[in-house]
């Protein structure tokens, strides 16, 4: 069977879209044209889109009830691959610099793997790695 379909977005519904922009944009080198006003945001990264859309709006479209984690969110993490150990330890210190939270400083994993974790201002996690010293 021929796949109809390329996963390459991730979206996540924001309380304020400002200040997520800012630190997709600011801290984690994303792209945007956004023009500050509109609900929905695109974001890109090399191949990879973000997009943003505020919780009430998507309310509001949906006629729905959702439930949001509160604090951190342990419920799903973008993960970005950077080449090496070091440049794990490098990003994880650039970024916690620029504000994003610190949650897991830099270890190397049992199963050969360096990674670290931060959040972004709405608690959503993001994980840094790397297989390759």
């Amino acid at each position: 069977m021929e796949r109809k379909f390329n996963f390459n977005t991730i979206g996540l519904f924001t309380t304020d879209n400002k200040s997520m922009v800012e630190f997709y944009r600011d801290v984690m080198g994303f792209t945007t044209d956004w023009n500050g006003k509109d609900p929905d945001v695109r974001m890109r990264l090399g191949n990879m889109w973000l997009i943003l859309f505020p919780r009430k709006d998507f309310k509001q479209m949906t006629s729905r009830e959702y439930a949001y984690p509160q604090g951190l969110n342990g419920t799903v993490e973008l993960a970005f691959h950077v080449l090496t150990f070091r440049d794990v330890d490098e990003e994880y210190a650039r970024v916690t610099t620029l504000g994003a939270k610190p949650v897991f400083a830099p270890q190397t994993m049992p199963w050969g793997q360096r990674t670290c974790y931060i959040a972004d201002p709405e608690g959503n996690l993001i994980e840094i790695y790397s297989f390759a010293k």
